[in-house]
């Protein structure tokens, strides 16, 4: 199952305590302290790598525990260190207070990492206690609790290019010619109830990354439909390409489409974007749209794919460098 945002709750580990103790030797009958401090908590940390594409792996989790560190011993023993918990998130996953609904952090990055919560500090043994005028401190202290937090992780997927359209209109269809990506294809709408990824492979072996994001309908920006659940798959997109079924009024279709990115997002209208018409194989199919340049392909039969492909190419120059090159 996709999950593109989830909220949870995370603890950091407690700080093991310190202990008192005494230098007990044969030859040493007035040793001193001797009790070390305890160990620091683990922290909760998330880092971001490109082998995820969901959060799904957070939903058996409301609660997330690093490891508490371990108190102190005898003979000026330091406690271990609690075991920090380390989660991986897709890049794009952001990190928002699930209370005042901030931003936090937005990990974009193979690598990247955000300390969500740091572990608590160890208590002190009675060793740390003594002094010149007090050599035989009796007191120890408690470690501190780690930090606590709830927040939500959105998911923006990143991606090169995103494929733009209304139900049906064969953006998975397009997906599949295009890269060797299997996306469920059928001929009915909203074949498509999560985003799909792919890439395409050049001779220089650059690569484009495409997102296939479910089909937009008319007030998609109001949410209705799958609505904004998926519209800001888009956003992160260096460029953008309407796919037009070519055999059902295309220009209808490429106005309203602009008309809810617009509604949604102005800036997404500024992005470099492509006109394709696809399903050119049909007879009843519009080849042309009045003033717009248009490419003609049919995805299904795989007409025109190659030339897509160098289209493709040249428009994620207008768009900035492919995503994790």
């Amino acid at each position: 199952m996709f999950v593109d945002r989830i909220q949870i709750r995370a603890t950091a580990g407690k700080g093991g305590n310190g202990v008192i103790a005494w230098r007990r030797e044969k030859y040493l009958p007035k040793g001193g302290p001797f009790g070390g401090g305890g160990g620091y908590g683990g922290d909760v940390v998330l880092e971001a790598t490109e082998n995820l594409f969901s959060l799904e792996d957070f939903r058996p989790f409301s609660h997330l525990k690093a490891e508490n560190g371990k108190g102190g011993g005898s003979s000026l023993q330091q406690g271990r260190r609690g075991r920090s918990l380390h989660l991986k998130v897709p890049c794009g996953t952001r990190i928002i207070d699930a209370k005042t609904n901030a931003l936090i952090d937005d990990l974009t990055i193979p690598g990247q990492k955000h300390i969500l919560c740091h572990g608590g500090r160890g208590g002190r043994g009675n060793a740390s206690f003594a002094t010149s005028r007090r050599r035989a401190p009796n007191i120890c202290t408690e470690g501190k609790p780690g930090e606590s937090c709830e927040v939500i992780l959105e998911l923006k997927i990143i991606a090169d290019i995103g494929l733009v359209g209304l139900p049906n209109a064969g953006k998975s269809s397009l997906l599949a010619a295009l890269t060797s990506a299997d996306p469920k294809v059928g001929a009915y709408p909203f074949t498509t109830l999560a985003p799909n990824l792919g890439e395409v492979i050049f001779e220089d072996y650059q690569r484009i990354r495409i997102a296939d994001v479910p089909g937009i309908i008319h007030e998609a920006s109001n949410n209705r439909g799958l609505g904004l659940e998926f519209l800001r798959h888009i956003e992160r997109t260096k460029a953008l390409v309407f796919v037009l079924d070519a055999s059902d009024n295309p220009t209808e279709a490429l106005a309203l489409l602009r008309h809810e990115l617009e509604n949604y997002n102005k800036e997404l209208l500024e992005k470099p974007s492509l006109i394709l018409l696809n399903k050119c194989d049909i007879e009843e199919a519009e080849r042309t749209l009045i003033g717009e340049e248009t490419l003609c392909i049919s995805a299904l039969a795989k007409s025109g794919i190659d030339p897509l492909k160098e289209e493709l190419y040249q428009l994620l120059q207008l768009g900035g460098k492919p995503a994790f090159l």
